[in-house]
């Protein structure tokens, strides 16, 4: 299965914007294997806890609220699952015969530098994958993958409906206590343990 975290919109279709599936390639380019010129590309992650916590590292130090998981235009952040089944294997940049073939050096993979990691992806898109996987720089036990949209359109299968986030969620809970992010409680969830249990 492959996780990804994207901004929904109940009233879209999986490929129109706020779509599971939708790719917004306009607005890509600052991304760690974004090449617009190239294709637009999917992030995704085997790991729910990865998926949650790409997104939260950019607020590393902060404190966030329920209201963050939500945009002013409606759209909700939501996990969903895909069955990638009908991909094919996808070349693993975390097994060493794969650098080794592609002479290859971990640190160029990691590193945080993006015009060598989006040249890298440029030139993995040039062999005529669909995408390949990748391990996150945030903890290198979770298995990341990165997909080329135009390649893998059609070949994605939803496996589960969108679940929204919300600031209480387990997932939520690991990923920000990963990356150094603190959470503010849901109100109710703090008068809840001011009550006393009854005898």
């Amino acid at each position: 299965m492959l996780h990804r975290l994207f901004p929904w919109d109940r009233r879209s279709s999986p490929t129109d914007p706020g779509g599971s599936l939708f790719t917004p390639r306009r607005q890509q380019g600052s991304g760690r294997h974004d090449r617009p010129d190239l294709y637009g590309a999917i992030y995704v992650s085997r790991a729910e806890v990865s998926a949650v916590a790409e997104w939260l590292a950019a607020f590393r130090g902060q404190q966030l609220t329920a209201e963050d998981f939500q945009r002013a235009d409606g759209r909700v952040l939501a996990l969903i699952a895909f069955d990638d089944g009908e991909l094919g294997e996808l070349v693993d940049l975390d097994e060493p015969g794969e650098l080794e073939k592609r002479r290859l050096r971990p640190s160029r993979v990691a590193t945080h530098a993006r015009p060598v990691t989006q040249q890298l992806a440029g030139g993995l898109f040039d062999e005529g994958l669909v995408g390949f996987g990748w391990w996150s720089t945030l903890e290198s036990s979770w298995p990341n993958v990165t997909l080329f949209a135009e390649r893998t359109s059609g070949r994605l299968v939803i496996a589960t409906e969108p679940r929204p986030l919300a600031i209480d969620d387990p997932v939520v809970v690991a990923a920000a206590s990963a990356v150094g992010v603190q959470l503010s409680q849901p109100r109710s969830a703090s008068r809840a343990r001011r009550v006393p249990r009854p005898d």
